[in-house]
């Protein structure tokens, strides 16, 4: 096994680990009850996970799934959900920082000055840590909840990012998703602040719940690799049936519109429109967004409608020339097959000369 494979797989789950149990205390020192420490239990998993890939895939990954990112989605998605439904009131003032860095120094200051009358630098280093920490739990709720989210979204794009790829993944095929993983953390991490933040949507507990599970099913685009790799299919059985023809042709592109209709655009789209529509909550950006989703649900019903004519066009032009609608995505077998057939011609040519040649003699004779 490779020394940065091993790094690499090690220090992302731990990062993975770390961020969640910060989840899980905030949640812990929010809640005052002890028992939601519990939640931490959820990184046995990850861990579980993190052996049975060092053992049988020697750290790399899978092809088109990341058990990874699904486990850590599962280790801090619950303390996300109890943030947000919790959402304490605790005051956030225009400059807490300012406030708080003030009195952390002091702070820090007064340890100091104490560990040097008494005890050594270790007596030193944990009063400072303690007043660290507890600095940490002064600011707001809102601030803390914020943060997580930010840094959540963030861990998932760096955390893919870092984790090794399989063998069926290419460099170019993780830029781009990388690529298309930072566009999909921005939207949802609006969709998630902008809507929860209006005052009427925290009045009503069963519009949390149904923007959150929007958020969570937004969510479980991130294991997933399809948007970037085609699915391979075998012409034989791709000839006969033209639906497994159309995905083995445009297997990414069909998925980029499914994720947007079915996962992002779709449900944040809809959304929006029931606050509009039902619940009458407007305000510039909900509009703003709102126009934005019907514009990109717009542009993929779009982009369908073009790979579809595309592929009858090409499909019907085969057909009138008789030819044999192979798959697309298999060019190197196509090609091969008719070089060998051209090969086999110019065998026959050289070994069987045209007859005028041959007779040529004779009728000069």
């Amino acid at each position: 096994m490779e020394l940065m494979v091993l790094l690499n797989a090690l220090v992302t789950r731990l990062l993975f680990v770390l961020h969640s149990l910060i989840g899980v205390w905030r949640v812990t020192a929010v809640k005052k009850e002890p028992k939601y420490w519990l939640l931490a239990l959820l990184n046995l998993l990850l861990c579980l996970e993190t052996g049975l890939t060092l053992k049988f895939k020697q750290g790399r990954g899978y092809k088109w799934f990341s058990p990874a990112i699904f486990l850590y989605l599962i280790c801090i998605v619950p303390s996300l959900w109890l943030l947000e439904i919790h959402h304490g009131t605790q005051y956030c003032g225009n400059e807490p920082g300012a406030v708080q860095v003030n009195v952390s120094n002091q702070d820090f200051n007064q340890s100091r000055e104490s560990s040097h009358g008494s005890e050594g630098t270790d007596h030193h280093i944990i009063q400072t840590a303690k007043v660290f920490v507890n600095q940490l739990s002064t600011i707001c709720e809102t601030v803390w909840t914020l943060a997580l989210h930010q840094t959540f979204l963030l861990l998932l794009v760096v955390g893919r990012w870092l984790l090794p790829i399989g063998v069926e993944i290419t460099r170019d095929q993780l830029s781009q998703l990388l690529l298309m993983f930072v566009g999909t953390a921005a939207d949802i991490l609006e969709f998630a602040s902008e809507t929860l933040d209006i005052e009427d949507v925290r009045k009503n507990y069963a519009l949390i719940n149904a923007i959150l599970a929007v958020w969570t099913w937004s969510m479980l685009q991130f294991p997933l690799d399809l948007a970037v790799q085609h699915i391979g299919c075998k012409p034989s059985t791709s000839a006969r049936r033209i639906p497994s023809l159309l995905l083995c042709r445009y297997s990414a592109e069909l998925w980029n519109i499914g994720v947007s209709l079915f996962i992002q655009d779709g449900p944040f789209f809809i959304v929006r429109s029931i606050l509009m529509g039902h619940f009458r909550i407007f305000n510039q950006m909900l509009v703003f967004f709102t126009a934005k989703n019907i514009l990109v649900v717009t542009l993929q019903l779009y982009r369908l409608a073009v790979i579809t004519l595309d592929f009858r066009t090409t499909v019907l032009q085969k057909s009138r020339k008789g030819e044999v609608c192979c798959c697309p995505c298999e060019p190197y077998e196509a090609h091969a097959h008719v070089t060998g057939r051209q090969e086999n011609k110019m065998k026959e040519f050289v070994a069987f000369p045209p007859k005028e040649e041959s007779q040529a003699p004779s009728e000069d004779h």
